[in-house]
């Protein structure tokens, strides 16, 4: 079998190299005159090999645990239920101020967000809370978006 036939095995590409690595890796030792290193560096030497194998093990597992994350897909934009404004009878600037609860604005902020006063504020929100049958913002957003008023 030629050398060049020989690597269109899979297995002997990934044999070959770490075989050539250890090989290298043995000639660098006796380099750096193994019997005296691993005799005065034990623990240091063990702990390092213990730290090199659990970091390529921690990279390995890494690059494959975060190719594979699977993309969710696109939401679909929130389309109002007409049906349910109706039932209630909630007018368009009522829903946006149940809207802008819902976002955690306050009645001032509302109010300067939509060019009006804090007391017509107040009164659309009231008029929302009583529709809804709720007493709290919290409670208008939440029966909100379980109608499908607001996303």
């Amino acid at each position: 079998m030629t050398f060049r036939r020989a690597l269109h095995f899979p297995h002997l590409k990934p044999a070959l190299f770490y075989g050539l690595g250890g090989g290298l890796l043995i000639a660098l030792l006796r380099y750096i005159e193994y019997q005296h290193f691993v005799r005065a560096y034990p623990n240091e030497l063990y702990g390092g090999m213990l730290a090199l194998i659990f970091t390529v093990i921690g990279i390995h597992l890494g690059l494959r645990w975060t190719r594979r994350q699977e993309v969710a897909p696109e939401p679909r934009p929130f389309a109002t239920n007409p049906e349910a404004i109706r039932e209630i009878g909630i007018t368009p600037r009522e829903l946006e101020i149940l809207g802008l609860i819902a976002e955690g604005l306050s009645n001032r902020e509302i109010g300067e967000r939509l060019f009006v006063s804090e007391n017509t504020v107040k009164t659309h929100s009231s008029r929302v809370f009583e529709k809804l049958g709720v007493n709290r913002r919290v409670q208008a957003a939440q029966k909100g978006k379980d109608l499908g008023l607001i996303p």
